[in-house]
């Protein structure tokens, strides 16, 4: 199991890829500073594009940097559009949102998505859902995730109304590593109880 949830981390970029993740924002609001928005979108860009040719070099996985290739594309284009640096940070507020609304209602309705997703990721079936202390504990998952969601959307949000924008980098990268450590933590102990009731039932 610990191999599975190790080859969905390094599936994300990792440490590193949340490292590498931080920068263009990092780029932009000091870019932004220097010349003005435009060419600081163009900055940004330019740094998810060396990351992306860095992890081409190294031979890793390119699916985190062309993720975080689009984001900037996206974002940029949304800064570019309103002519306001902190519209970077929009459609990843809006994403927080979404997510956040997604996995609460995935709890309400009985389907945890951490359950779902991790029972897709094994290639085994819904048993889970009809164990109700598993079911419980991808309940306690998911709910942990969806606060994460909702955490990071409520402090952007309020910063972005705020038009602070280097403040919303520094929270972006502030919250990032804490909050998915917490919430994988979590999401590996309903995991891993998950899997010794089922296998003990099963005996």
């Amino acid at each position: 199991m610990s191999d599975r949830f190790g080859e969905l981390w390094e599936r994300t970029g990792g440490f590193p890829g949340l490292v590498q993740s931080s920068l263009p924002p990092v780029a932009l609001v000091a870019a932004n500073g220097l010349w003005g928005l435009h060419p600081a979108i163009a900055v940004a860009g330019g740094v998810a594009l060396a990351v992306a040719v860095w992890r081409a070099s190294r031979g890793q996985s390119l699916r985190p940097a062309a993720g975080g290739l689009i984001g900037v594309v996206i974002s940029g284009s949304l800064a570019a559009r309103s002519g306001e640096a902190r519209d970077f940070f929009l459609a990843d507020i809006a994403w927080y949102g979404v997510a956040a609304v997604l996995l609460a209602i995935s709890v309400l309705i009985r389907r945890p998505l951490v359950g779902v997703v991790w029972s897709v990721l094994r290639g085994a079936g819904p048993s889970w859902r009809h164990d109700p202390a598993s079911l419980h504990g991808y309940d306690l998952a998911t709910a942990v995730l969806a606060a994460v969601f909702a955490t990071r959307f409520a402090v952007l949000h309020h910063l972005y109304t705020r038009d602070e924008v280097g403040w919303l980098t520094v929270s972006k990268i502030l919250m990032n590593y804490p909050l998915w450590a917490l919430a994988l933590a979590v999401a590996v102990w309903a995991a891993r109880r998950s899997g010794r009731r089922l296998a003990h039932c099963t005996a």
